[in-house]
């Protein structure tokens, strides 16, 4: 079977951050030899273990290119309109397209609730959310230009926060209007564990992650 990816190259792991590809070997799965890759994040200094048909579904890709990196940098200091303000709706948006993790789509999620958090303080799962989303940016533009994550983080700031530190949406008046509720919170503490063990699925105490339990049988 061919493999997207060889051993030794660079990709991201979306939720999880920038990885290597260490091995790419057999293991048997209910009766069934599969190939599976063994990637080490290097954010969490630890190893994953996923089936190569999968890796496409969870998307696993390429790191972008330094011309692709720049493009995502540049995003964050452009003009956009503000999503909804309902803030559990946001959340689920922005959640959604941090599973997509396109670089571009992450930097939509900083740009957004970072300047969301200069209109009114982020309530906490937004605020993990945003600081997820920051730390995966970080993370693949240092190694598609070659720099360090403190240079990405400063050139992040610079372009988030332009000379006069204007918050640059269009109909921004939508923005004073918020439906939050500190009460809500507990609506959505039982989705957003789900959610956030898919931002978090290694076990930070473990070196080594076997994802056979995430699969059922009809999968392969």
């Amino acid at each position: 079977m061919e493999t997207k990816f060889t051993i030794g190259q660079k990709i991201v792991y979306p939720s999880q951050g920038v990885g290597t590809v260490v091995d790419i070997f057999e293991k048997k799965f209910r009766d069934e030899m599969l190939l599976y890759y063994k990637i080490y994040i290097e954010a969490s200094d630890m190893y994953v273990m996923i089936p190569v048909i999968k890796a496409e579904t969870l998307g696993i890709r390429a790191i972008v290119s330094a011309e692709e990196a720049e493009e995502a940098l540049n995003l964050l200091s452009d003009d956009f309109e503000p999503i909804t303000s309902d803030w559990k709706l946001r959340y689920q948006m922005n959640l959604d397209l941090l599973k997509k993790g396109t670089v571009k789509d992450i930097a939509a999620i900083v740009r957004c609730l970072y300047n969301r958090s200069k209109v009114k303080e982020l309530p906490i799962l937004e605020r993990k959310l945003y600081d997820s989303a920051k730390r995966l940016l970080e993370d693949e533009i240092s190694f598609a230009l070659g720099k360090t994550q403190k240079e990405i983080e400063a050139a992040i700031h610079t372009k988030l926060e332009p000379l006069g530190g204007v918050v640059k949406v269009r109909h921004a008046a939508t923005l004073e209007e918020d439906d939050e509720d500190d009460d809500l919170m507990d609506d959505v503490s039982g989705k957003s564990r789900d959610s956030d063990d898919d931002m978090d699925e290694t076990d930070n105490n473990s070196e080594d992650l076997d994802s056979d339990e995430d699969f059922d049988d009809d999968e392969f």
